[in-house]
């Protein structure tokens, strides 16, 4: 399945590095990694995902309190937003 991103999910996932990168750069690149290993499963695995709330799919980060929402589109997954746990859950939400 192919995947295409929201420009501002990708500048959502820059951001969230940035702040982890001014802790530490180990920090900002584990997160890194784990983001795209959730990504690939996603990608591959999209229907095992649950809905969210805003009725978008969501997938979490295991080690950080970071999820992905998005949304299955014939035989593409579309990622909408990637934020914080704590991030007011409208974020992104207006997104087409």
């Amino acid at each position: 399945m192919d995947c295409i991103f929201h420009p501002l999910a990708v500048r959502d996932a820059r951001q969230i590095e940035a702040g982890y990168a001014e802790i530490s750069q180990d920090l900002a690149d584990r997160f890194w990694e784990e983001l795209n290993q959730e990504l690939d499963e996603l990608i591959q695995y999209p229907e095992r995902q649950y809905f969210d709330p805003s009725g978008f799919r969501r997938r979490n980060l295991r080690r950080f309190p970071v999820h992905v929402l998005f949304e299955i589109r014939a035989d593409l997954v579309r990622v909408v937003v990637i934020r914080h746990h704590q991030r007011d859950p409208n974020y992104g939400m207006r997104r087409k």
